[in-house]
């Protein structure tokens, strides 16, 4: 029964992992879109009318974007649950190693307070 439910959480964990990278694949290749319109519309000695409305809609697919990988990140988190419910939460899927958040209420980094000076 414990080697079905691994074999089950391997498919999810790689289909879940494909899926977050595309998401950041094309929210890359969209930003990479949006930043190069501007630097070739200058570059052809075009007004800054022109592209205007492509240059906000690619803006729009980047927050359409953005909102997707905050959504399957939140699937990651709601996956990690049911992995620990389904007696795997010891167990590391291969290309989880180190991407997982700690736990809530655990101090992630310090501040490091000795760099402060009072300003006066």
């Amino acid at each position: 029964m414990l080697k079905e439910r691994r074999l089950a959480a391997e498919q999810v964990a790689g289909a879940l992992f494909e899926a977050e990278a595309a998401i950041d694949a094309a929210l890359a290749k969209t930003a990479q879109l949006t930043g190069v319109m501007p630097s070739l519309r200058k570059m052809a000695g075009a007004s800054a009318l022109i592209g205007q409305d492509a240059v906000e809609r690619a803006s729009e697919a980047i927050m359409a974007l953005a909102e997707a990988r905050r959504a399957i990140v939140e699937t990651h988190k709601e996956l990690s649950i049911v992995q620990g419910q389904i007696g795997l939460g010891a167990v590391t899927m291969n290309g989880d190693a180190g991407e997982k958040p700690p736990p809530q209420g655990v101090e992630t980094h310090r501040v490091r307070m000795r760099s402060l000076r009072v300003a006066s």
